[in-house]
């Protein structure tokens, strides 16, 4: 998924890093989850992860990759929708995303506020596929009432729209503003795809939450914090999402129709000050061995700052090394900038 700061292109370079620190443990804190890339990562190397979010569609995401931990046989919905896959090896996840690709278009939110079809001519989706998200997204949420699914089985198949919903968003990058030509992948025919179910021997927890609550109850070998770098927040950057997995019919305002709130979602990182008091705090109240920032060199908290902070309370190392910047930062001064360096900055309590 295209989203500011990803970490999934670099966590190998991480990974690495980590072994030649001999940074090790069985429990890993992802502080910020967002897509949940680094959170699967290390699920994947067999770590217990613990992982929160103040989005919902990030919590979303969590249930379905880092909570679950099991695959589905979907036992009742398959024997109501009566529907056999063209594939003879499709599991039940890729039976019941085959049919719900198939089933009948229906006007919804998204329809009515996030395509042509809007009053104010919002581009975000062809009028094709706001139907498809719509009828895909009320199909879930019926079967969730009427109890064809289990509560992780709902979680899995919103993950399945989550994930797919952006291969045919028409946009830059983020979903604070919608292209004005259409993106020749928007105007594609949308197609729902089935998420990789991944699996550990490992009990994992997952929270909607700031994570900063959690500091007295959450305890983890590994704290890993991949916090906001500027002002932007991400909650009005990716509004389109959280709708969608909320489906809450929120009212929505402008041209480009964001929620009209979302206060309860605003980050402390968003800000030079409050977020070295949050580092501050996370340094010196979390229980952990290990705590690794990933900020990079054009952070709004001072290199300086950060170290000063850090070395309060126990050992300090910065690594850095280079990664090509996310096209939607390259703005203002540094867009003539194609990399950036990632920063590595290691606490050892």
């Amino acid at each position: 998924m295209r989203f500011i700061g990803n970490k999934e292109k670099l966590l190998d370079k991480i990974y690495q890093i980590m072994v030649d620190k001999n940074i090790s443990g069985n429990s890993y804190f992802d502080f910020f989850a967002g897509t949940t890339s680094v959170s699967r990562f290390f699920k994947k190397k067999n770590y217990q992860v613990l992982s929160s979010d103040l989005l919902y569609f990030s919590f979303v995401l969590q249930k379905a990759y880092i909570a679950n931990n099991q695959k589905f046989d979907f036992e009742k919905v398959i024997k109501t929708v009566n529907f056999h896959s063209v594939s003879l090896f499709a599991t039940p996840l890729q039976i019941i995303v085959e049919y719900l690709n198939q089933i009948q278009h229906k006007e919804g939110f998204i329809y009515q506020n996030y395509t042509p079809a809007s009053s104010e001519n919002r581009m975000y989706f062809s009028e094709e596929n706001g139907l498809k998200i719509d009828a895909i997204r009320q199909q879930i949420e019926d079967w969730k009432t009427k109890k064809l699914i289990s509560e992780n089985e709902y979680f899995t198949l919103l993950a399945c729209l989550i994930e797919t919903v952006p291969f045919y968003a028409n946009i830059a990058g983020i979903y604070a503003a919608f292209q004005k030509k259409w993106d020749p992948r928007a105007v594609k025919k949308l197609v729902l795809r089935p998420i990789e179910i991944v699996i550990n021997d490992k009990e994992n927890f997952v929270f909607n939450v700031d994570s900063t609550s959690l500091l007295d109850k959450v305890e983890a070998d590994i704290f890993y914090l991949d916090p906001p770098y500027n002002q932007r927040q991400y909650a009005p950057n990716y509004h389109l999402l959280e709708t969608i997995a909320k489906y809450d019919n929120p009212k929505i305002k402008g041209i480009t129709g964001l929620r009209t709130s979302y206060e309860n979602e605003k980050s402390k990182f968003c800000n030079a000050t409050t977020a070295l008091q949050e580092l501050k705090k996370i340094a010196e109240k979390g229980k952990f061995k290990t705590l690794i920032l990933s900020y990079n060199n054009e952070g709004i908290m001072p290199q300086n700052e950060i170290i000063a902070i850090f070395e309060k309370i126990g050992k300090t190392e910065l690594v850095e090394f280079d990664y090509t910047r996310f096209k939607s930062n390259s703005n203002g001064e540094s867009k003539h900038k194609k990399f950036i360096k990632e920063q590595l900055y290691i606490l050892r309590k």
